[in-house]
């Protein structure tokens, strides 16, 4: 562990930090809060607003990422992909529709008892791949780019709040996107809540009218809550939902880790104070325990700052149209870093890689959505400097 950044986060960001050196990037610079950043220098003299590209390097602590076994797929023929270290993991054209749209794309998975980390490797791949065509390749006219790659996205907390003045852009793309022409300038917004429930620990052979077992009312708080209508897995499109996320304890002493999110901060807040509400409602059935609600503003919608200037979304449309790409909108249920580089000043969309069923032991992805990804970072440097 280094600061708060695991070590193995690290090793990437080194990695990285090494080879921007080696193709030619300006400003290497590895912060001390576990940001990497770099730039391509301008090849225009006329001024040009400093366009950043973002990545991040760290993947979902829910699912195991050690010991990755990447398999790519070639010229892939429609059949069913079967990963090779657990059988019964299976991707099926008859089942994921978007894979069925790429027969013929080399697909890339894991093989089948880890994530792939495509989120959000993909996206530093896609960021370093432009990067390079930049510096390599003559007669393409861009003002300066910024390159950013950031740790500990999954756990919100990627964005240090002295990062964009580091960055210096006017604007900032994060690629964390999913469907080849998804363009994303909505989140959720996003409070996190942390419940501590102390009870009355004895001997429970001589517990009679004395013990008050903290499990028991961490149980009924879960209980409480609205399951049918406000969870994860009975919400969609712009439904938000409560969910806990950890649960632990003794009989003595129990916690909760339960997240909140709407795209609505009206909303939003009306969750917590539900969640303050059963709270207390469980420790008023039993006034020997003592039952805490701590709730932490996480991330905001991206929406709130972007409507007020919609200009990064339109030059992304453009390169996408340019790219021969018809981009489409998807309000995200979930969040990025342009979530809170947004909310911080620094407008920041996101755009698509191409990373499917993310988070879990199916995750693949098709080369040629990455390799149309950074055919889009490539036109917004250019459609920047053109103004």
């Amino acid at each position: 562990m280094i600061g708060t950044t695991p070590a193995k986060q690290y090793d990437l960001l080194r990695l990285l930090e090494a080879e921007l050196r080696e193709m030619g990037a300006a400003n290497v610079t590895l912060l001390p809060y576990g940001a990497l950043i770099a730039t391509v220098p301008a090849t225009v003299s006329h001024p040009a607003p400093v366009v950043a590209f973002c990545a991040h390097v760290d993947t979902t602590p829910q699912f195991t990422g050690a010991g990755v076994k990447p398999i790519v797929h070639h010229a892939w023929d429609g059949s069913d992909i079967v990963l090779p270290d657990d059988p019964t993991q299976v991707l099926s054209a008859r089942e994921l529709p978007y894979l069925a749209t790429k027969v013929g794309d080399d697909i890339v998975t894991a093989s089948g008892t880890t994530l792939l980390g495509a989120d959000d490797k993909a996206g530093v791949a896609i960021v370093m791949t432009m990067a390079r065509h930049l510096l390599t390749t003559g007669g393409l006219a861009h003002g300066t780019i910024r390159l950013c790659f950031t740790p500990d996205e999954e756990i919100g907390r990627g964005v240090h709040p002295e990062l964009p003045a580091a960055l210096a852009a006017d604007v900032a793309y994060t690629l964390d996107g999913a469907d080849r022409g998804e363009l994303v300038y909505e989140t959720f917004s996003a409070d996190i809540a942390h419940i501590v429930i102390e009870g009355v620990s004895v001997h429970p052979g001589w517990a009679k009218g004395k013990l008050v077992n903290a499990l028991h009312l961490m149980a009924r708080i879960i209980d409480t809550l609205p399951q049918a209508t406000e969870t994860p897995e009975v919400t969609e499109g712009r439904q938000g939902f409560w969910h806990a996320v950890t649960a632990s304890g003794t009989a003595a002493r129990a916690e909760i880790t339960i997240i909140l999110r709407d795209f609505d901060g009206a909303k939003l807040a009306a969750r917590g104070e539900m969640l303050r509400a059963v709270c207390n409602a469980v420790a008023a059935t039993e006034p020997r325990a003592k039952v805490s609600c701590t709730i932490t503003k996480q991330y905001r919608n991206m929406r709130e700052a972007l409507e007020k200037d919609m200009r990064p979304v339109e030059m992304a449309v453009a390169a996408y149209e340019a790219s021969g790409i018809t981009p489409f909108f998807t309000p995200i249920r979930g969040g990025t870093d342009g979530s809170r580089f947004t909310e911080l000043g620094l407008p920041t969309p996101n755009i698509f890689t191409g990373m499917q069923e993310i988070q879990g032991p199916r995750e693949w992805i098709s080369l040629q959505d990455m390799a149309a990804a950074v055919g889009v970072c490539v036109k917004l440097a250019e459609g920047w400097a053109k103004g």
